[in-house]
Order: C-alpha cells, then sequence, then structure tokens
C-alpha cells in the first residue's frame, strides 16, 4: 500500500505542478502582461489547462484511489492518508465528469472574457463585456450538467466552491439573516451623525499608503520572503506553493480604506495558505478547505481585528504620523468611528460590516436566476439596479459602479459570491473560540502582537489543508456547526455601542 500510496503522490504532485504554472500565468495576466498579450496567454492558459486535467483525471489515478479505499477505510478519519485519498477521491470523480474540451474551452473563453471585462469597466460599459458573460453562463450551465446535482442547478457550481452545501443550505441561512440586517440598518439609518467619514476621503499619498500597508502586513505575520503585494484592477490572492504566495491591492489616493482594508483581507488569505503543514504541499490537501473557510480567514483579519477599536490604538498614532496633515484634526474615536460608518455603498468590497451580506445576497440571487434561465445575461444591468433599490436602497449611476464592479464572472467564477457571508459568519465563531482560549488576545492587539492569534489559527484552522469541509472544521475547532447568530449579535453589540441603538 505504501508504494501505491506514494505513485499516487507523485501523480497528484505532477498535476499540481502544472495547475501552479497555468495559475502563475494567471497571476501575470492580472498583474504584468501587457494588454496585446491576451489572445496568447488565452491559448496558453487553455493548454496547461487541458493538461491539468488530463493528468489529474487520468485513469491510472483512479485505478489507485480504487486500490487504496479498503487501506483508508482503516486508517483514522483525519489522517494525512486517509484525508489525502477522501478528499482526492471526490475531486477526481468531479473532473472526470467535465470533458478535456470543455476545460480547455472554459479556460479560453475566460481568460478573453477577463480582458473584455477590464475594458468594459473602464469605460462603464456592460454591452462590451455582454457577449463573454452570454458565453460563459452557458458554459457554466453545461458545466453543472456535467457534473450533476440532485435539487438546483446551482448547487453543482456551490459545491466547486462550497463542498456538501446547498444552495436550499444558504437560503434557509440568508432568510433570516436578510431580516436581521436590515432592521439593523434601518436602526442605524435613524442615528445620523454618529460617524463621519469624510477623512477616509481626503487626498492620501499612494506610495505612502502602499508603505504603510506593508509594514502593517509584516507585522500581522506576512513573510515578505514567502510572498509578495503588487497592484492590479481587483485584489485578489493567489498561492503557488506554501512558500510563493502572492498578493494584490489597488490604491485609491482619494479613499484610503480601499488599500488599507484590501491588503488587510487579501493578507487574511495569505496567511491561511501560507500555513497548512509542508508535508501537504504538492497535493490536493495543500490550501485552503473551501473558499468559506478563506474567507472566514479574510475577513477576520480585515474586519473583527482590522477595523477593531484596539487595532487602531496601536495603529493610529503611526498612520498620523504617515499622514500628520490629513488625520491632524481626527481623534482615535473619530477615525474609529469614520472606518466603521454605516451606510448603503455601491462598491461590495468596500462595505462596511452590517451591509456588506447584502451586497452578497443580491449576486447569490441573481446568479441563481442567471443559471436556471429565469435571467438574461443582456438583462444583468436592469436586474441589478432593481436589487440594489431593493436591498440598499440606492441605485448605481453607471455599470462600473454596479454590475461591473466585480471580476469574478469574467473568470468564470459562479457560485463563489455567498461563500463571502458564510466565511463571515465563520469568522466570528472561530474568533469567540479563539477568545475563549486566549482572553489576553484584544490587549495583545491593542499593543501590535498578533503572534498569539495566529498561532491559534495556524493549529486550529490553517494546518489541516484541505481535510475538512467547512461544517466538519466548525464542528471540530468550535464544537457546533455553522451558524448566524453569533454574527448577528458581534455586529449588534459593536454597532450598537457605536451608534447607539
Amino acid at each position: 500500500m505504501n508504494e501505491k500510496l506514494q505513485e499516487l503522490k507523485n501523480r497528484l504532485a505532477v498535476a499540481g505542478d502544472l495547475h501552479s504554472s497555468a495559475a502563475l500565468l494567471g497571476w501575470d495576466q492580472q498583474t504584468y502582461m501587457p494588454p496585446k498579450g491576451a489572445p496568447a496567454r488565452a491559448e496558453q492558459l487553455a493548454t496547461l489547462e487541458r493538461l491539468v486535467h488530463e493528468h489529474f483525471t487520468n485513469p491510472a489515478v483512479g485505478k489507485l484511489l480504487d486500490e487504496l479505499a479498503d487501506y483508508a477505510a482503516k486508517l483514522p478519519y483525519d489522517s494525512d492518508e486517509a484525508s489525502l485519498i477522501r478528499v482526492t477521491r471526490r475531486d477526481y470523480d468531479k473532473a472526470k465528469r467535465l470533458p478535456a474540451e470543455y476545460v480547455e474551452e472554459l479556460s479560453r473563453t475566460t481568460s478573453i472574457a477577463f480582458e473584455a471585462w477590464h475594458q468594459a469597466r473602464k469605460e462603464s460599459n456592460f454591452k462590451l463585456f455582454q457577449p463573454h458573460l452570454e458565453k460563459i453562463v452557458a458554459l457554466k450551465i453545461r458545466e453543472a450538467n456535467y457534473l450533476g446535482y440532485q435539487e438546483r442547478v446551482y448547487d453543482a457550481l456551490l459545491d466547486e466552491y462550497e463542498p456538501e452545501v446547498t444552495t436550499a443550505q444558504v437560503e434557509a441561512i440568508f432568510a433570516p439573516l436578510k431580516k436581521d440586517l436590515t432592521a439593523l440598518v434601518a436602526a442605524i439609518a435613524k442615528k445620523p451623525g454618529k460617524a463621519d467619514d469624510a477623512v477616509l476621503h481626503r487626498k492620501y499619498d499612494e506610495k505612502k499608503q502602499w508603505d504603510f500597508g506593508i509594514e502593517v502586513i509584516q507585522r500581522l505575520g506576512f513573510d515578505m520572503q514567502s510572498g509578495r503585494q503588487d497592484k492590479s484592477v481587483h485584489p485578489f490572492t493567489t498561492g503557488f506553493a506554501l512558500n510563493d504566495v502572492r498578493i494584490t491591492t489597488r490604491v485609491d489616493k482619494n479613499f484610503l480604506s480601499s488599500m488599507l482594508f484590501g491588503t488587510i483581507h487579501e493578507t487574511g488569505h495569505a496567511l491561511y495558505d501560507m500555513g497548512f503543514r509542508p508535508e501537504l504541499d504538492r497535493t490536493p490537501l495543500g490550501g485552503g478547505a473551501s473558499l468559506g473557510v478563506h474567507e472566514s480567514q479574510s475577513r477576520m483579519w480585515e474586519n473583527i481585528v482590522g477595523r477593531s477599536r484596539g487595532f487602531w490604538k496601536f495603529w493610529f498614532p503611526r498612520l498620523r504620523k504617515v499622514f500628520p496633515r490629513q488625520l491632524d484634526d481626527q481623534t482615535l474615536n473619530s477615525f474609529y468611528r469614520a472606518i466603521n460608518k454605516v451606510s448603503p455603498s455601491f462598491i461590495r468590497v468596500e462595505a462596511d460590516e452590517v451591509t456588506y451580506s447584502l451586497h452578497i445576497m443580491l449576486r447569490f440571487e441573481l446568479e441563481n436566476m442567471l443559471i436556471e434561465g429565469k435571467l438574461k445575461p443582456a438583462d444583468v444591468p436592469e436586474a441589478w439596479n432593481a436589487k440594489m433599490k431593493e436591498y440598499l436602497g440606492i441605485v448605481p449611476p453607471n455599470d462600473a459602479l454596479g454590475c461591473l464592479q466585480d471580476v469574478h464572472w469574467s473568470y468564470g467564477s459562479i457560485g463563489y459570491f455567498s461563500t463571502y457571508s458564510l466565511g463571515s459568519m465563520f469568522a466570528v465563531q472561530l474568533w469567540e473560540k479563539a477568545l475563549k482560549d486566549h482572553p489576553t488576545l484584544p490587549a495583545e492587539i491593542e499593543k501590535g502582537e498578533f503572534g498569539t492569534l495566529l498561532k491559534w489559527l495556524r493549529s486550529n484552522v490553517h494546518t489541516h489543508g484541505r481535510k475538512f469541509t467547512l461544517d466538519e472544521l466548525a464542528r471540530k475547532v468550535t464544537g457546533e456547526p455553522l451558524q448566524s447568530k453569533s454574527y448577528v449579535a458581534y455586529l449588534k453589540k459593536k454597532f450598537g455601542d457605536i451608534y447607539g441603538v
């Protein structure tokens, strides 16, 4: 069995290396590739993605998984060997249902679509992106049918990002959450003037913003010898190996929060990708358990830590030294309120914690309508604006501030969005458990000390890689399944204190 297990690992390592090579080309496309390189890059990625698929779905891999099944069944469920065989089998069975020609076509289509989205967003012209979205939606419907589903076609796509979670389960979580959030937004709206964020919209030198962000993330634990930060239109994190994890951010000289919290958010992802055990590298267990778990890490560092009063008790004096003219009239309290102002806004990644999940619900509903054929891609801008009016009471003045703001659809990530909210909920559950295990965490954060929290996350979340689903990990670490009550209580306490509601 040891020889068969090693042969399986060897085959999986080759597929993993090819996947990382494709990811490197994707990273370059969004950071440094010259625009005219797009057509060639689309072909390069299509070739690599096909090779990844063919190597991973080689019948020899399936044969080895079959031969190792009885061996795995006798091992502890959470052992490296049993987990590798179980998770690889899950991935293999799904991948096997997708024709190599389809994988190649999807890769080529999304590579070209990304460039079209970039231009459409720049010009705020949805029609430039519309034909590409039409192709992607059609392809993703085909993918769902290839993969198969029990109840809803969207289930097959959601499972790609959040294994074993269904559309109905997300809807059951979102329904009461929507009521809680809209009620809290309404209560806060009756308390105008409690928070003023004008200070965030003053002019801030881009280079100084960048340097301050680097100082912050290194203090959080981002290892610049194992990672780097660059600029992109839409912030993202990608990892090619345990010791090669890269983040991007964007800098707006007229809005401090964009870089500041975008950088901290992506650092949360990166710390996770840098934190699984070395033994899991170059195997399907290397990386995050799911997108929901991944988002729990980014949302915890960005919001629970990064927007806390204690965090800024340490960092605000330092930020004021960097920007004395812009922040001279600010106190810790006024700045804390500014970065936590609750107000309906157009851009998801810049939304406050209370309204954020309303942005997610909007996208989740539209994606379901697209995949179920209830919404035509051509009608997305109108439907988007109607949902914005319904959920947030505002209507985007243009496509760039509306349906073109997110990159996800351009690279085929339909099924992803709900994981942001699932991750926000899980982040609070994890924080409560970490706080119970280490009551001194708030005091440490006030001193700019983040090692205890990172060490706790390393040993309770990061170390496991992809061994567990979100539900399994939630039960293992917190003793209960994913739930929203802690998340809602956290929001009510934090913003109740700020707004007096």
